[in-house]
């Protein structure tokens, strides 16, 4: 790893901002021929991917075949996940799975065999893990890797300020979205404040989701939108934003931080109940359950409103100490921190906000709409997850897709970009009222979960688009006037998202896979994309 100038300027053959599994991998995959930046808006392990605790999808076991994930896979995308992308990401899994063994990844084995565990929406056992930590796991492996891989240089605590096109340096607003090239960005430097410029041929965007834009979520802090805003600014269409994946089962206590309880709980004979005891997902579907996680979401969604309850209840501890000691050790002592000891009583749980399944429409090359620009992991619309993501399907499009990308960069030389201005802010101050930042923030996340979550109507999209509109005239007149923050990029970004998501889920007349909507509570004969084009 080579060291960081402390220029203003910045050149090198490819852009990467994001440092998760996308992002990290592609970098891994560039460097034997390409000088790689990675830019990350805090430290290298802050990410969504270090949070995913079940694992990765992949076709390993005896009796299972591609096939089989394909179809398992276009079940819980409700006719949206596409066919040609589905089976792209499921034929590339094996590989991924054996890359990352190479690396070091220490999968759980069983019998000298990787252990194979299974998750709602799944026919077969194909979740390849690292106990219950699985994300962690292969983030600390690739962290350690890229750290002493020549040609990568890493940018820790740059954040997006926005991507720089040729449309937007020569001001031609009507050039058609072909015509475009990205041909850098620029990022806030916290550690001395100042935006620097990054001029390369080539961009990848692995920002991850937007989780953020909740009041209750599973992601971490950093999950505010920020790819899937630039490219949108920038003018690449964005792709079925209404499909907003809740996780069934998060932590449901005060002290506890957005954390989530794996899938693979359930998968390993865990039961949903109500305070009283009473089991109630075999009356919502005959998989119980292991029912695909929007189906399990809204029926948690439904027995806490109809019955008044704060949260319903996970109960594993029929399966005993040393069973959920093997299987879940890290959950069982974050619990136990809490004073919850699962082996011996059920934990209270709530739905949240998990994963974004929409995002910047890419091709399988992880091609965004404008030159330059590619885009891969959780920041896109593949193809693959539909009106609804299967469990620990997203790992696994995060290599294959970071491969994918790489290979297209290197077959498909860009001119170096021509000198790029530096950022201006001569006209603007320091200021005065980050109040309104954080209460603008707030606002957004609450009418956010009341207006646009699990259980949608026209009128509740409405006043959300409302009260969108009035806070993008204010955050803009902020961003105008006064020097950049993080908190004001992410709120930017995250006010961008919340239009995108509202506008989506407004322009779709039918309830599918993770909208759903009482107005239009069946599901149309014909599955379409929801894709919105920048003006």
């Amino acid at each position: 790893m080579t060291s960081i100038s402390t220029a203003t300027q910045h050149h090198f053959d490819v852009l990467i901002v994001g440092s998760g599994l996308a992002g990290l991998s592609a970098a891994l995959h560039l460097a034997p021929t390409h000088r790689v930046a990675v830019l990350t808006k805090r430290a290298m392990s802050d990410g969504s991917s270090n949070w995913a605790q079940g694992g990765i999808a992949a076709v390993l076991a005896e009796g299972d075949s591609f096939d089989s994930h394909v179809q398992d896979t276009l079940v819980a995308g409700a006719g949206l996940s596409e066919p040609e992308a589905t089976r792209f990401v499921v034929e590339h899994s094996p590989e991924s799975i054996a890359w990352l063994r190479e690396l070091g990844v220490p999968f759980s084995e069983e019998d000298g065999h990787l252990h194979l565990t299974r998750e709602g929406g799944h026919s077969a056992r194909r979740i390849v893990h690292v106990t219950d930590a699985t994300g962690a796991a292969v983030q600390k492996t690739l962290i350690a890797t890229v750290r002493r891989t020549p040609n990568i240089t890493l940018f820790e605590n740059h954040t997006l300020v926005d991507l720089i096109t040729r449309n937007k340096l020569e001001h031609a607003v009507d050039a058609p979205r072909t015509a475009n090239q990205c041909l850098g960005l620029y990022a806030l430097d916290e550690a001395t404040d100042e935006v620097h410029t990054f001029s390369a041929p080539h961009t990848i965007l692995a920002t991850g989701g937007a989780g953020k834009v909740y009041l209750y979520t599973t992601n971490p802090d950093t999950a505010t939108g920020d790819g899937i805003a630039a490219a949108w600014r920038a003018g690449c269409r964005v792709t079925n934003m209404e499909f907003i994946q809740f996780h069934p089962t998060c932590l449901y206590h005060p002290h506890a931080k957005s954390f989530l309880i794996t899938e693979a709980v359930r998968g390993e004979g865990g039961r949903l109940l109500l305070p009283d005891g009473t089991r109630f997902m075999p009356q919502h579907d005959e998989r119980a359950e292991l029912a695909p996680r929007d189906v399990v979401a809204r029926a948690i969604d439904f027995e806490m409103k109809k019955g008044g309850f704060d949260c319903v209840y996970l109960d594993i501890s029929h399966q005993g100490l040393p069973f959920i000691l093997e299987h879940f050790p890290n959950i069982y002592a974050r619990c136990l921190e809490l004073g919850i000891d699962m082996s011996k009583q059920p934990i209270p749980v709530v739905p949240a906000a998990h994963y974004t399944c929409g995002g910047i429409h890419v091709d399988l090359s992880g091609r965004t709409d404008i030159t330059g620009l590619h885009a891969i992991g959780e920041a896109t619309y593949t193809g693959l997850h539909g009106a609804n993501r299967l469990a620990s399907n997203s790992l696994v499009e995060c290599m294959v897709f970071a491969r994918s990308a790489a290979t297209d960069i290197v077959a498909t030389p860009q001119p170096q970009p021509p000198a790029l201005p530096a950022w201006d802010d001569s006209r603007v101050t320091d200021a005065d009222e980050a109040v309104v930042i954080s209460h603008n923030w707030d606002e957004l996340r609450r009418f956010m979960w009341d207006y646009v979550g699990i259980v949608r109507t026209n009128k509740r999209l409405e006043r959300a688009s409302h009260r969108i509109a009035l806070l993008q005239g204010e955050i803009q007149e902020f961003y105008a006037h006064f020097h950049v923050t993080r908190d004001l990029l992410e709120l930017r970004n995250l006010v961008q998202v919340a239009e995108l998501i509202v506008r989506s889920a407004h322009s779709r007349h039918e309830s599918r896979g993770l909208h759903f909507s009482r107005d239009y509570p069946n599901m149309m004969a014909k599955a379409v994309p929801t894709t919105l084009v920048p003006d």
